[in-house]
């Protein structure tokens, strides 16, 4: 009796894991259909890019279908959509002339040109450049303009070609062939014109060879250049090793260049060189390091005057420069300065074409605003003000004197994160907004024509496409709804957008609600918070493109609930609530996030606040493993990929200009220092030659949980930089962490992700 009480009960727990193995098995299978690469293809017409049609005020687009795509033309005098061209006619036309088969709706028109007084288009076709007329479709194919070797620059003329070679600048006379030499004293490493190497690896066994691109900007009337000399002599270097080289048994060790906080950078010093009289003059600023370089020297339309602007170290202050062409001498036009920071995104300059004035954002009065000086850097007025930021100026209307640029937050009582376009006169009257609905709207406007184009959508709902008035917003023409039918067919559901207060009690904060397609209320479910503090972004989508599209989908379709959250600290608010963030990166908005989930359960049941989870990539990774480190109470499971866990060995600017030059808060907040605090579960994962954030960063995270006997898990992915996010074993990897580690079941063994197979 007993035996055979046994016997059923074994059989019914062998069922039962079964049933549970299976049930899993199909989540895995339903996950890989909403990986990005696989999910973004039930979606119709997420996002239109439209593309301006050279010396008209045209433009021209693809719209998807359900057989593949069309291209569609707008005349921008006449505000009328048609199709592009008769696509059968084309389709025909490119067949009989190459002998292969081209479907109509599978026209890939590579480097698209519409040539409007002649009627015709241009494109390339396999490796043919060819021409075809709309009035009768005959193909014609054309002579491709001969590309120069990517040492040289040719002058808008085309009398001049500039060059680099043994280090130096050299210039050669199209008509004649003649050379002449514009330096002599460049060198290995402090040499001319040649570009920045930050991401240039070089193999150690071979050492670093010579081969030069080049940087060069003419004038417009072809008579000057200017460039920079680089000086790389004192720069560090960092390394990298590739334990699986494409060929061969040894390992292969690479290094590339990079300074790291406080230490000797890459330095930049310009030239100009006139080229009537072959001569060089120095800019008069001394040489600084090349990540703080805000803008290049850029011509103003002469031969004479220049401007560039250029962070200083530690990134309290950017200065714009005018600079005399003749003489090199410049002059300070603007500075801004910073008890903590002057952030890098907030700093925008704007020239009229006259050159009598521009326009220069700041952060000075508490949010990101607009100002007008004349071109002596004389402020004229402030353009606007009250508490909302300016993201950027995107047209500038001399003739109507009047300025058309992209705000968040200024309509009250909706998400402030949305992005809007306005317009307002130079003297900062008559301010107006031009697109109004609810929703986060991505603006392009072209160079000419009094239209703009407008995609808006929120993470809940579909994007509109729609040619709208530069007068007043109004919409002329409708280009495209997306069609979502397939992806609804899927069951999955709309993420939620939420607003809660911040760790104060009283500053609004925003994220969302990622579910799966079979969530149901009356249940319990793990929670995963997804994580990126880094105080240059937000981590939470707004646009439908995003919302549906990115990795919190597949990981909430295993079970979880996904939950983002934008703290106190991150980026696109004001000055006081970014630099929540500064010299306090460690922060990672625990606080805000911890509070916020504490919030939201208040209301929905269905978080399990007993098992939360955390992941992240990047300064993301770092925030996933700090959070285990400092709220293990918090945060029982992570996945920690390509984390910068310490900011001393991370690239120089990026902490310099959140938390200033290094010092004992660099400790203090170092995951190194931290190690001995790890309670939970935690997945450390890097790719070897990461050459952004280094390897090493995670290694030496491994040796500190080692030092303090701490269990933890390490994958090294062989042959793989910073980007992993389609690596389909690191996606598998980091969702059987959290099935097993924080939903408590078994994953599939070895479920392989055959549509992002490598």
């Amino acid at each position: 009796m007993i035996k055979k009480f046994s016997l059923v009960l074994l059989s019914l727990f062998i069922f039962s894991v079964s049933v549970c193995a299976q049930s899993m098995l199909e989540r895995y299978q339903k996950s890989e259909q909403f990986l990005p690469k696989n999910i973004s293809k039930l979606v119709l017409n997420a996002s239109i890019l439209p593309v301006a049609v050279e010396n008209s005020d045209d433009f021209w687009y693809q719209l998807q279908t359900e057989n593949g795509s069309k291209y569609f033309y707008f005349d921008g005098k006449k505000k009328k959509i048609s199709e592009a061209f008769n696509h059968v006619e084309l389709a025909n036309a490119i067949t009989n002339y190459t002998g292969k088969k081209i479907s109509p709706d599978s026209l890939n028109l590579r480097g698209l040109k519409f040539l409007v007084k002649k009627n015709k288009v241009e494109f390339t076709q396999d490796t043919s450049l060819l021409e075809v007329d709309l009035s009768d479709y005959s193909v014609f194919e054309k002579e491709k303009e001969k590309h120069l070797p990517k040492n040289q620059s040719k002058s808008p003329n085309k009398k001049w070609i500039a060059k680099v070679k043994e280090y130096n600048l050299y210039l050669e006379d199209t008509e004649t062939g003649e050379e002449f030499q514009l330096t002599d004293d460049g060198i290995e490493k402090y040499e001319y014109a040649t570009p920045l190497s930050w991401y240039k690896l070089v193999d150690e066994t071979e050492g670093d060879v010579y081969d030069p691109s080049i940087y060069v900007s003419w004038s417009e009337d072809s008579k000057k250049i200017v460039t920079y000399r680089l000086d790389r002599r004192d720069v560090g270097k960092l390394y990298l090793y590739q334990s699986m080289p494409d060929s061969g048994m040894r390992a292969k060790v690479w290094s590339y260049e990079r300074a790291l906080p406080g230490e000797e950078p890459i330095k930049l010093e310009f030239y100009i060189f006139d080229v009537v009289k072959k001569s060089k003059i120095k800019i008069d600023i001394p040489p600084f390091a090349d990540f703080l370089a805000d803008n290049y020297p850029t011509w103003l339309g002469n031969t004479n005057e220049l401007y560039m602007s250029r962070f200083r170290r530690g990134y309290k202050a950017i200065d714009l420069f005018k600079l005399d062409a003749a003489t090199g001498k410049a002059g300070i036009l603007v500075t801004d300065s910073s008890k903590t920071m002057v952030e890098y995104q907030m700093a925008n300059c704007r020239w009229t074409k006259d050159e009598s004035q521009f326009f220069w954002t700041s952060e000075r009065d508490g949010w990101n605003h607009i100002y007008r000086y004349n071109n002596s850097g004389k402020l004229l007025n402030q353009v606007t003000k009250g508490e909302f930021v300016v993201e950027s100026i995107r047209k500038i209307d001399e003739k109507n004197q009047r300025l058309y640029f992209v705000a968040l937050g200024k309509e009250p009582g909706i998400d402030p994160y949305y992005k809007h376009l306005y317009v307002v006169d130079f003297e900062g009257k008559n301010l107006q907004l031009l697109t109004s609905e609810d929703a986060e709207h991505e603006i392009w406007i072209p160079e000419t024509g009094d239209y703009f184009v407008d995609s808006w959508s929120r993470i809940n709902m579909p994007t509109e496409h729609a040619v709208r008035s530069l007068k007043d917003g109004k919409i002329i023409n409708k280009l495209a709804t997306a069609n979502v039918e397939k992806l609804l067919a899927t069951g999955w559901r709309y993420p939620e957008p939420f607003k809660i207060k911040a760790r104060d009690g009283k500053t609004d904060i925003y994220g969302a609600i990622f579910f799966s397609s079979d969530f149901d209320p009356a249940k319990k479910y793990p929670v995963i918070d997804g994580t990126y503090s880094g105080p240059q972004a937000i981590r939470t989508a707004k646009s439908f493109a995003r919302g549906f599209c990115n990795d919190d989908v597949p990981l909430a379709e295993l079970g979880f609930i996904v939950i983002t959250i934008d703290g106190m600290g991150s980026a696109w608010r004001s000055k006081a609530f970014h630099d929540v963030s500064y010299m306090n990166l460690g922060d990672i908005g625990a606080p805000d996030h911890i509070g916020g989930m504490k919030q939201l359960a208040e209301t929905r049941p269905w978080l399990d606040l007993n098992k939360v989870g955390i992941y992240g990539h990047s300064a993301g990774g770092y925030d996933a493993a700090h959070a285990m480190l400092t709220h293990p109470e918090f945060y029982k499971v992570a996945v920690a990929s390509a984390g910068n866990h310490d900011h001393r060995i991370a690239k120089a600017w990026w902490p310099e200009q959140y938390m200033g030059m290094p010092g004992k808060h660099y400790d203090e907040q170092s995951n190194f220092n931290l190690a001995g605090n790890l309670e939970g579960k935690l997945l450390l994962i890097h790719g070897d030659m990461d050459n952004n954030v280094n390897t090493a960063s995670s290694l030496r995270l491994a040796g500190e949980l080692i030092k303090n006997n701490k269990d933890f898990e390490l994958l090294i992915i062989p042959s793989r930089d910073h980007g992993l996010a389609d690596h389909p074993y690191f996606i598998r990897k980091r969702w059987d962490w959290f099935v097993k580690n924080l939903m408590g079941e078994e994953p599939p063994k070895e479920y392989e992700i055959k549509s992002y197979k490598n």
